[in-house]
């Protein structure tokens, strides 16, 4: 322990005071970076896709309640002209093999089953 200093009961060895950054670590900091980098962009891309998949489906089921609605408003117009239209007969007397068409129970377009169609 020729070169060696006891300093406050510590080995202390000349010339290594902190951490010395090599040109390795200098490298391997720089490819972890681009590695993180990468990641980093590719969680960006996956939760963009995610978020544009869900807008997309939310258009659709705005899309569905739309039309949902129209029927409705024609099925009001209707009853204020005195007419009942055959689907609430239908629904009145239970019977579901006389639906007309267009209120047969055909999937939504965006391939979920909401609860509310023609239910009420």
């Amino acid at each position: 322990m020729d070169d060696n200093k006891m300093v406050g009961g510590k080995v202390k060895k000349p010339g290594k005071r902190g951490r010395k950054p090599a040109k390795i670590d200098l490298k391997a900091k720089l490819e972890r970076s681009r590695q993180s980098a990468r990641e980093c962009r590719a969680r960006k891309k996956l939760r963009y896709q995610y978020l544009e998949e869900l807008v997309s489906s939310r258009e659709r089921a705005i899309c569905a309640l739309r039309e949902e609605l129209e029927m409705y408003k024609q099925w009001c117009a209707a009853m204020d002209q005195g007419k009942i239209p055959s689907e609430i007969k239908a629904l009145l007397t239970g019977d579901e093999h006389n639906k007309t068409p267009q209120s047969t129970s055909k999937p939504p377009k965006n391939g979920k089953n909401n609860g509310n169609s023609n239910g009420l």
